[in-house]
C-alpha cells in the first residue's frame, strides 16, 4: 500500500518544493489582469473627465454668442417627463457621451439609455413621440476597443432618430487612440465638432436653410436645391435646417424605421421556414402528457427548440429576458410606474394587486390563434400542440424571479422611484402569466403553478379558450381568465383567426370548463370598434354559459401599422363609447353589475352579484387567505376545496364605477403623456 502511494507523494512533494514558483505565476497573472482592468477603467474615467471639461467649455461658448444655456448631470434628468417636452420649444439638446468597458454607458447615463431603448421600440410611444426635438450627438470612445467604440453615442443617435427627433447635424466622435483620432486628439476632435456645431446653431437662430450637398435622403441626387429629380416635393425650409442620419448609419437606420422591428411574437415567419423544411414523417404525436394533457412528441431528443439563436440575439435586444428555449419574462409599463408613484393597472384597481410586486411572462412564447390585435403582430410561433424541447418547470420560475428582480435593480436611484416601492419590488408576489402566447400549451403548467404557490406568489393565468382539457386539468388558480374576443362563430374566426378547425367547439367547450371551476374566473372581452362591438345577446348568452365571477370589458390596445391585420387606430373605441357598451350589457345579465373602472386603461369590471355584500363590493383578493387554503388543497391531496368567496376581499372606494377618480389610487400622482390623443395603454 505504501508503494502504490509513492507517486502521488512524490508529486506532491514536488509542488511544495517548488511553491514558490507557482505563487510568482498565480502573482504574475493576477498581476497581469489588474493591470487591464486599470487600464480599461482609466480610460472609462479618462472619458468621463473629457466629457465633463466639454460641457464646461461648450456651454461658455453657446452663452458667449447670446443664447441661453445650461449643463445637466443626466442622472438628474427624467427623460419620461422631460425629454418629450424639448421639442415644444426651440430647444437644442446636445448629448456628450462617452462609452465605458464592453460598449456600456457610464452609470449617470445607465437609465436615460435603457429608458430611450425601450422607447424606440414600444408602441405606445410611437414613432413620432420625440417630433420636434432638434438634437446633436457627440461620443467618447477609444478606438482601441474595437467592438464598442462609440457604442453609447451611435445607440443614442439611433434611438432618438427612430423617435422622429431632427439631427441639426452629423455626430461627432472623439477617439482617446492618438493614432486613429482624426484630428490627432480627443481634444482636437471635439474643438472641430464644436465649431461646426455653432455654425449650425447660428444658422437655426436665423433660420437659414441648408444648402444641398447632393445627397438626398431617398439616395438620389439633387437635379437643383429645389427640386429632387424623381419627383419628390420641395422640402420645407424647416426640414432642410436638419440633417437625415448620420452618413454612416443612413441606409441602414432608413431600413430600420421602414419595416416592423422583430419582437416577442415577430416569430413565425422564421418559425415557418422550419416548419416547410421539416419532414412529414417527423410529426408524430401519440403521448399525452402526465401534468395536463397537452399532446407532445414523443421523442424528446427529436424535437427543436422553439427560440432559434438569431432569434434569440433579436428579442434581447427589444429588451426581452428570455429563459430557456421558450420561455421569456419582460418589465411592465405598470411595474415601473408603480416604482415611480404613478400608478398601478387596472388588476390594481380591480383585485388589488400591487403592480410594482407583479412579474409578466410565460412558459410558452407559442400560441394556437393569430388575433389581429396581437401586441406584437401576431407572427409568434404557432401551434396545436407541443411539439418543441421543454424546460423543468423549476428552472424556468428560478430564471424568471432572477431575471425579473434584475430588472427591478436597474431602477436604483432612478429618479422618481420610491425607495420603499424599490425594496418592496425585489420580493415578487404576483405572476402575471400573460406575456405572449399560450401558457396552458405548456405540458409542466400545474408543476409551474405548485411552485408559484409554494413561493406565496398569486397566479393570474389568461387563455385563449382552445384548450377545453387543459383547463379542467388545472389545479387551482388565483384567478383564471379565458380571452372572449368575439360572441359568434364567424366573428371568432375573423378577430382571433384560430389555428384548430374545430375552434367553435373548443371554444364554447372552454367556457363550459371555466364554470366548473370553484376558484375565481374572468370573462376578459376586447372590443374591436366594428368588428365586435354589435353582439351583445350573443355575449349575453356565453356569460351565462360559462357564469364567470367577473367580466373584464377592454377597448383595443392599438399596437401599430402591420401588414398582416388592418386593424388601425378608428378600430379603438373611446372609454365613453366602452362605458356605453358595459352598460347595456349589463342590463341584460340579471346577475351582474359594474362594479369598478380603470378609466386610464379604458377599461371596466362587470361582477357578479354575490361579491356585493351588503350594498358594497368585495371584488379585491385576500391574497394570503389564497396561500392558506391553496396550501391546505395541496396538503389533503385535493379533498379540501375552497370558492372564490372565501379568499375575498373588500374593494375601495376609489375603486368604484363612479367614483370621481375613476379607478386612479390616490396615494400615487398621475402621469400624462404629451399628445396623447386616444387612450391606448396597455395591461
Amino acid at each position: 500500500p505504501q508503494k502504490s502511494h509513492g507517486p502521488v507523494l512524490s508529486y506532491i512533494t514536488s509542488i511544495w518544493h517548488n511553491r514558490l514558483f507557482l505563487y510568482s505565476a498565480a502573482a504574475l497573472i493576477f498581476g497581469i489582469w489588474f493591470s487591464v482592468k486599470v487600464l480599461q477603467k482609466v480610460n472609462s474615467l479618462c472619458s468621463l473627465l473629457f466629457v465633463q471639461g466639454f460641457a464646461k467649455e461648450l456651454l461658455d461658448e453657446v452663452e458667449a454668442s447670446g443664447f441661453p444655456c445650461e449643463i445637466i448631470d443626466m442622472k438628474d434628468y427624467d427623460p419620461d417627463d422631460q425629454l418629450a417636452d424639448e421639442g415644444t420649444n426651440k430647444t437644442v439638446c446636445v448629448f456628450l457621451l462617452a462609452t465605458y468597458t464592453d460598449g456600456q454607458p457610464t452609470e449617470n447615463a445607465e437609465w436615460f439609455c435603457k429608458w430611450l431603448e425601450e422607447a424606440s421600440t414600444d408602441f405606445r410611444y410611437g414613432k413620432t413621440y420625440l417630433k420636434g426635438l432638434k438634437y446633436a450627438v457627440f461620443g467618447l470612445g477609444n478606438s482601441v476597443y474595437t467592438g464598442h467604440y462609440n457604442t453609447v453615442g451611435k445607440n443614442v443617435d439611433k434611438w432618438l432618430w427612430m423617435l422622429s427627433a431632427a439631427r441639426i447635424m452629423t455626430r461627432g466622435e472623439g477617439d482617446c487612440n492618438v493614432v486613429n483620432s482624426k484630428h490627432g486628439n480627443i481634444q482636437a476632435d471635439f474643438k472641430a465638432w464644436k465649431m461646426k456645431f455653432m455654425n449650425r446653431l447660428k444658422k437655426l437662430a436665423k433660420g437659414d436653410k441648408k444648402s444641398c450637398n447632393g445627397k438626398c435622403k431617398s439616395g438620389g441626387s439633387c437635379k437643383n436645391k429645389t427640386k429632387h429629380e424623381h419627383g419628390h416635393e420641395e422640402r420645407s425650409e424647416h426640414e432642410d435646417l436638419f440633417e437625415s442620419s448620420s452618413d454612416e448609419e443612413e441606409s441602414g437606420l432608413q431600413d430600420e424605421k421602414k419595416g416592423p422591428v422583430v419582437d416577442m411574437e415577430d416569430l413565425g415567419i422564421i418559425m415557418n421556414g422550419v416548419k416547410k423544411a421539416k419532414s412529414k414523417d417527423g410529426e408524430q404525436m401519440v403521448k399525452l402528457s402526465k401534468v395536463n394533457g397537452v399532446k407532445m412528441a414523443e421523442d424528446e431528443e427529436g424535437r427543436r427548440e422553439m427560440i432559434t439563436p438569431a432569434l434569440r440575439d433579436a428579442l434581447s435586444k427589444q429588451g426581452y429576458k428570455l429563459i430557456g428555449s421558450h420561455s421569456g419574462v419582460k418589465l411592465c409599463r405598470w411595474t415601473k410606474s408603480m416604482l415611480r408613484g404613478r400608478g398601478g393597472c387596472y388588476k390594481h384597481t380591480f383585485y388589488g394587486i400591487e403592480s410594482h410586486r407583479c412579474m409578466e411572462t410565460t412558459p410558452s412564447l407559442a400560441c394556437a390563434n393569430k388575433c389581429v390585435f396581437c401586441w406584437r403582430h401576431h407572427t409568434n410561433p404557432v401551434g396545436t400542440e407541443w411539439r418543441w424541447k421543454m424546460d423543468p418547470a423549476e428552472k424556468i420560475l428560478q430564471d424568471s424571479l432572477e431575471k425579473h428582480q434584475n430588472m427591478i435593480r436597474e431602477f436604483k436611484g432612478v429618479p422618481g422611484v420610491k425607495p420603499e416601492r424599490y425594496e418592496e419590488g425585489l420580493a415578487v408576489k404576483h405572476c402575471a402569466l400573460s406575456l405572449v402566447g399560450e401558457p396552458i400549451m405548456y405540458p409542466e403548467i400545474n408543476v409551474f403553478l405548485r411552485l408559484l404557490h409554494s413561493n406565496r406568489i398569486s397566479s393570474f393565468l389568461v387563455t385563449n379558450a382552445q384548450f377545453p382539457r387543459e383547463i379542467r386539468n388545472l389545479v387551482p388558480v388565483t384567478q383564471l381568465y379565458v380571452s372572449v374576443d368575439a360572441s359568434t362563430k364567424d366573428t371568432l374566426k375573423k378577430i382571433d383567426r384560430p389555428l384548430f378547425k374545430d375552434f367553435w367547439p373548443r371554444f364554447l367547450d372552454c367556457l363550459k370548463a371555466l364554470g366548473e371551476k370553484k376558484q375565481r374566473t374572468v370573462y376578459r372581452l376586447t372590443l374591436v370598434k366594428a368588428w365586435n362591438v354589435e353582439e351583445m345577446l350573443a355575449y349575453a348568452d356565453l356569460i351565462a354559459m360559462g357564469q364567470p365571477d367577473f367580466i373584464e370589458v377592454k377597448g383595443v390596445t392599438y399596437c401599430g401599422d402591420s401588414t398582416a391585420s388592418s386593424l388601425t387606430m378608428a378600430n379603438v373605441p373611446w372609454h365613453q363609447e366602452v362605458v356605453a357598451f358595459v352598460q347595456q350589457l349589463a342590463d341584460m345579465l340579471p346577475q351582474y353589475e359594474i362594479a369598478c373602472e380603470h378609466e386610464h386603461s379604458n377599461c371596466l369590471l362587470i361582477a357578479h352579484t354575490k361579491f356585493n355584500i351588503d350594498g358594497e363590493w368585495w371584488t379585491w383578493i385576500d391574497y394570503e387567505r389564497f396561500q392558506e387554503l391553496v396550501q391546505a388543497y395541496e396538503d389533503s391531496g385535493g379533498e379540501q376545496t375552497f370558492s372564490s368567496l372565501d379568499y375575498m376581499a373588500k374593494t375601495p372606494t376609489w375603486a368604484l364605477f363612479g367614483a370621481e377618480e375613476q379607478g386612479f389610487d390616490p396615494t400615487d400622482t398621475r402621469f400624462q403623456r404629451r399628445n396623447k390623443a386616444k387612450n391606448i395603454s396597455g395591461c
